[in-house]
């Protein structure tokens, strides 16, 4: 069998068998010879032969459709903020001893890869390295890790919330 291919290998003069780059467009409509004449593959009368008619994609024949079928269920809440966490066991892979932790360096180096509104810090691994950590808002594990090492857990203020700037408002006019 010298010569010859392996009947389940494909060379490589069989890549592109069959492969058709500039095919032309189906002329409907064109007379019978073309086998897309006359109904111009729509078939005789009916709904789906009409001009103009499309289909909805939820649309399954006239039953009353799955998504419309299905109930609603909860909401997305739009003030919820987005919140990044990372645990002390991959602060210790990826600062150095003496290395300042913050939201922005963290962003800077891609171990932070979504947007965020705050960043917590969780007591998942071990910590030996000192660093000085920023965040907004630390676990109570976490913390204890960090200042364990002989690192500082710093607490950055926040982004404030609509609800908080309401609160403010408020106390605000009953001060006066």
């Amino acid at each position: 069998m010298v010569g010859t291919a392996h009947p389940t290998r494909m060379s490589l003069h069989e890549i592109n068998k069959g492969v058709h780059k500039h095919k032309r467009p189906d002329r409907k409509g064109r007379g019978i010879g073309s086998g897309q004449g006359k109904t111009a593959g729509r078939g005789h009368k009916g709904q789906f032969a009409r001009t103009g008619w499309k289909a909805l994609p939820i649309f399954q024949g006239g039953g009353s459709p799955l998504v419309r079928r299905i109930p609603k269920r909860g909401f997305t809440n739009c003030w919820a903020l987005a919140v990044a966490e990372i645990n002390v066991g991959d602060l210790e892979e990826l600062f150095d001893a003496g290395a300042t932790v913050t939201p922005e360096s963290l962003l800077e180096a891609g171990i932070v890869k979504k947007r965020f509104d705050l960043l917590k810090v969780l007591g998942d691994g071990e910590l030996t390295k000192k660093l000085a950590v920023s965040a907004h808002r630390f676990s109570a594990s976490a913390k204890e890790k960090i200042e364990k090492a002989g690192g500082t857990a710093t607490i950055v203020p926040a982004r404030t919330t609509v609800i908080e700037k309401k609160k403010a408002k408020k106390a605000a006019a009953g001060a006066k």
